[in-house]
């Protein structure tokens, strides 16, 4: 017979069948069988011939025949199974009546009875069991004997109290197993949505550098080729020869920019830095790309002091370049200035850009802090969330009329474990 381990259980959770259940429904079958079989054997020796030999035998074998009916009705309490157990404990009380000896089968009777019923049914009839099984004794025994009273009740007690034990044991460990698998997918679940927030978190990130990159090169390259356009459209007719040179001013800088679009799709670094010579030499070029374009109405310089301790990491580099392209646009478009610098500053544990301009300047938002600055439009979120990105700081400092100062620092580490903290400015030699 199957046990009710290896049902499905009220949640809809298929359980697998219990190995020490399987093992001791195999026992109990085999006892029974065993039992019987002895029981029957015992009648025959001790009352060959009698008339009541052919009822004993037929319903022994109607009792062998409806106990291996069991495992064809299933495992669990039906009805049609609860009668399959009446039937079958109404023979073998019949047995007992007709030939006392058949009274032990009893015992994996109650193994039966305990799977199938509900618990107080159960109860009632293992002792209706037990009680069958103490007249059976009493009328084998020439005597009055009290083990006969007591033992078969203390049997049946034990019996059924192991047999409680086991069946809450199973039942405990299912429901630990259960946590289990609910803790796992709890587990499972949590690692999916933290790698999801993670890509998204991820994405959200890099279409924010993203959107500064194309800030502060194609969208500036693109304003000014407007501006350079729409200057050699107002001088075509009157003046041919300046419309010409903002043309060919417009069409350096758009191959700058074909230059960044191609620089982007390769690996999203600058162009400068790309062709090799670092931040120093990207900045000089770009001042003295910056100074041409203007044409005399702008000029621009470029100055360094210190040296680095190290090659500065392409991240800080990329950076510093991207703020000075997008201050010097700025000065370029808002500032009506004459002349700008950029001063790159090499301190040891850190490294400072300074872009300033002789330009009109501008009063900072009343109550905003002097690391915030007036902000218009992209440009100044844009280089204040690249500096953050990196650990560093950007101050502004302007009045109407006396120029702007936009200062960019950004920390360094030391090459050799970033985690020793900030580099110092000792000489290392």
């Amino acid at each position: 017979m199957e046990q009710r381990s290896g049902s499905a259980e009220g949640d809809g959770t298929v359980v697998g069948p219990d190995p020490d259940a399987r093992w001791l429904a195999l026992l109990m079958h085999a006892a029974f069988f065993l039992l019987l079989g002895a029981s029957l054997t015992r009648f025959l020796m001790r009352h060959p011939g009698e008339a009541r030999t052919p009822w004993i035998i037929a319903l022994s074998i109607t009792l062998a025949v409806l106990y291996l009916l069991g495992p064809v009705l299933g495992s669990r309490p039906t009805p049609r199974r609860v009668a399959w157990l009446g039937v079958l404990v109404a023979v073998w009380m019949v047995l007992v009546v007709l030939a006392p000896s058949f009274a032990w089968c009893a015992v994996p009777l109650f193994y039966t009875g305990l799977r199938i019923l509900p618990p107080r049914a159960a109860l009632a009839l293992v002792a209706l069991l037990t009680a069958f099984v103490v007249a059976a004794q009493l009328r084998l025994a020439t005597g009055f004997d009290p083990n006969l009273v007591l033992a078969p009740p203390a049997v049946a007690a034990v019996a059924t109290a192991v047999f409680v034990h086991m069946q809450r044991q199973a039942v405990r460990q299912r429901e630990l197993a259960a946590r289990q698998r609910e803790l796992i997918d709890d587990l499972l679940r949590t690692r999916r949505e933290l790698a999801a927030t993670e890509r998204r978190e991820g994405t959200l990130a890099e279409r924010q550098r993203l959107s500064m990159e194309i800030h502060d090169t194609l969208a500036q390259g693109l304003s000014s080729q407007q501006m350079l356009l729409q200057a050699a459209d107002r001088t075509w007719d009157a003046d041919p020869e300046a419309a010409r040179r903002h043309v060919r001013t417009a069409t350096g800088i758009a191959e700058r920019n074909l230059a960044e679009a191609r620089r982007f799709v390769h690996d999203l670094a600058p162009a400068d830095l790309a062709e090799g010579g670092g931040l120093e030499a990207a900045l000089h070029a770009l001042a003295a790309r910056e100074t041409a374009q203007a044409e005399g109405a702008l000029t621009v310089r470029c100055h360094v002091e210190g040296t680095p301790y190290a090659p500065l990491p392409d991240r800080v580099q990329s950076a510093l370049l991207r703020i000075a392209q997008g201050a010097l646009a700025n000065v370029r478009e808002h500032a009506d200035a004459t002349a700008a610098g950029l001063t790159l500053t090499h301190l040891g544990d850190r490294v400072v850009l300074d872009i300033g301009d002789n330009g009109r300047g501008f009063t900072p938002e009343p109550g905003a802090p002097r690391t915030t600055g007036a902000v218009r439009g992209h440009g100044l979120p844009a280089m204040r969330a690249r500096v953050q990105q990196l650990g560093g700081t950007l101050t502004i400092e302007s009045a109407p009329g006396e120029g702007t100062v936009l200062s960019a620092g950004i920390p360094l580490t030391t090459p050799q474990d970033p985690a020793e903290g900030p580099m110092t400015t000792e000489d290392p030699t």
